[in-house]
C-alpha cells in the first residue's frame, strides 16, 4: 500500500513467497533521456516497491495499491524481477481523491521461462493526472501478460516499452478505456522484437462518451535478426456521443523478411438495428445500451483469466456505467 507515493508498512501485508524491498537505486531499463515524464520521475522519485520472485516460485496474486490525495504530486519507482521459471499475478490499483499528479515508472525483468500477469486498474479521482510508464524486458520463453483498464483521471497516459531479448518470448498488451465528460486518455506502446520466434498481441478497446478523447499509438519494431516474428495490433472504438473523439495510429517497422505482422482499427457507434431488436423485446433503452457496451468490451476483458482480478475489473466497469446512466 502506497499513499501519496510513500510506502505504508502498517497498511501492508507482505507475501512470504516474494522478496520485498523499498526503492533505493535506479534500474537500467528506463530511458529518461528519451521520455520527459520518466526524466521527471528520475529527478523526483523518493519511494517505490522492489519485488523479486525467486527462481521456480509461484507467488500467486499480489496486490499493489496506490492512493492519491488532494494537492499532492508523487513519482513512485517500482521494480519487478521474475526469476527463472517464476510465476506471479500482479493486480495494481490506482485510486484517490481530489486533484493530484501520479507519475509512476515501473521496470520489469522476466527471466527465462518466467511468467508475469500484470493487471492494472486506473480509477483515479476525476481531477487527477495519471501518467504511467512501464518498461519490460522478456528473456527466452518468458511471458509478460498485461491488461490496463482506464476509467478515472482528467488527463491519463499509459505508456509501455517492451523488448524481447531471447527467442520464443510472448507479450500481451491489452486494455480498455472508458471515458466520459472531458477526459483525455492516451494508450501508447512500443514493442521491440529483438529476438527470433517471439509473438506479441495488442487489443485495445475504447468506449467514449461526452466530449472525451481517446488515443491509441502502437508500434511494433522487428529487427533483422527477429525472423519468425508474429505481431498483431487491433484498436477498436465505440463512440457514444457525436462530440467524442478517437485518434488511432498503429505502426509496423519491419526489417526481417520471414514475419507475420498485422494491424487494424475500427471506429463506430452502437448498432441501431441491435438496439431496436433489444428495445422491441421490452428492454429499457439504458439497459439495452449497457448490454451492447458490455458485449463490445467482453473480448478485451476475457483476456484477464485470474478470477479475483477479473472480478475487480467487472465491478469497476459496472460502477462506471451506473454513473453514466445516472
Amino acid at each position: 500500500m502506497f499513499v501519496d507515493g510513500s510506502f505504508q508498512e502498517d497498511l501492508s501485508h507482505l507475501p512470504g513467497a516474494i522478496e520485498f524491498e523499498r526503492f533505493e537505486k535506479f534500474g537500467s531499463l528506463a530511458r529518461p533521456d528519451r521520455e520527459p515524464l520518466v526524466a521527471l520521475n528520475t529527478m523526483l522519485a523518493e519511494d517505490g516497491a522492489v519485488l523479486h520472485v525467486p527462481d521456480g516460485v509461484d507467488a500467486g496474486l499480489v496486490v499493489l495499491v496506490s492512493i492519491g490525495n488532494d494537492r499532492a504530486a508523487f513519482h513512485p519507482r517500482h521494480t519487478i524481477r521474475m526469476g527463472q521459471g517464476a510465476r506471479m499475478t500482479l493486480l495494481e490499483l490506482s485510486l484517490g481523491e481530489g486533484v493530484y499528479l501520479h507519475n509512476p515508472v515501473t521496470e520489469i525483468s522476466v527471466a527465462q521461462d518466467a511468467s508475469l500477469t500484470h493487471v492494472r486498474l486506473q480509477n483515479e479521482a476525476a481531477g487527477a493526472f495519471h501518467l504511467a510508464t512501464v518498461y519490460a524486458e522478456i528473456a527466452e520463453e518468458g511471458t509478460y501478460d498485461s491488461f490496463v483498464l482506464n476509467l478515472g483521471g482528467r488527463l491519463v497516459r499509459t505508456e509501455a516499452h517492451v523488448r524481447f531479448t531471447g527467442p520464443k518470448g510472448v507479450a500481451h498488451l491489452n486494455g480498455a478505456q472508458l471515458l466520459s465528460g472531458s477526459q483525455h486518455a492516451d494508450f501508447t506502446t512500443v514493442v521491440q522484437h529483438g529476438a527470433p520466434s517471439c509473438s506479441s498481441r495488442q487489443t485495445v478497446k475504447h468506449v467514449l462518451a461526452g466530449r472525451s478523447q481517446g488515443v491509441f499509438q502502437g508500434r511494433i519494431e522487428v529487427a533483422r535478426v527477429a525472423q519468425k516474428t508474429d505481431g498483431y495490433q487491433m484498436n477498436q472504438a465505440l463512440l457514444l456521443s457525436p462530440d467524442a473523439e478517437i485518434d488511432t495510429k498503429p505502426e509496423l517497422e519491419i526489417f526481417a523478411d520471414d514475419v507475420k505482422c498485422s494491424h487494424g482499427a475500427t471506429v463506430g457507434e452502437l448498432d441501431a438495428e441491435q438496439l431496436f431488436y433489444l428495445r422491441s423485446r421490452g428492454i429499457p433503452d439504458a439497459e439495452a445500451r449497457s448490454m451492447l457496451v458490455r458485449a463490445f468490451l467482453a473480448e478485451a476483458l476475457d483476456a484477464v483469466t485470474d478470477e479475483t482480478a477479473r472480478g475487480v475489473l467487472d465491478r469497476a466497469v459496472e460502477g462506471w456505467w451506473e454513473r453514466q446512466a445516472a
